[in-house]
């Protein structure tokens, strides 16, 4: 009697068929951009006042991290329209 357990496995070039061409499948979206968010402007007076502010702080406070992490915030949305 012949044993049918090799019918039953597939071929190793069907699934590297199959793999193929699911993977090509995944490509399509790859190049869609997430948008760019905008980029506040502020005038100088805004600005100075913003300065004014930030250097009557105490010391050590914390918002001044934070500020410091928006500006880099505002570099990566600036390279991102470009």
């Amino acid at each position: 009697m012949l044993s049918t357990a090799r019918c039953s496995t597939p071929l190793p070039a069907a699934l590297l068929i199959a793999m193929l061409w699911l993977s090509a499948c995944a490509m399509g979206g790859s190049e869609t951009r997430a948008p760019c968010p905008r980029v506040v402007d502020y005038t100088a007076a805004e600005q100075a006042r913003a300065g004014d502010e930030v250097e009557a702080l105490p010391e050590g406070a914390v918002i001044v991290r934070m500020l410091s992490d928006y500006a880099v915030l505002r570099d990566q949305a600036r390279a991102c329209q470009l």
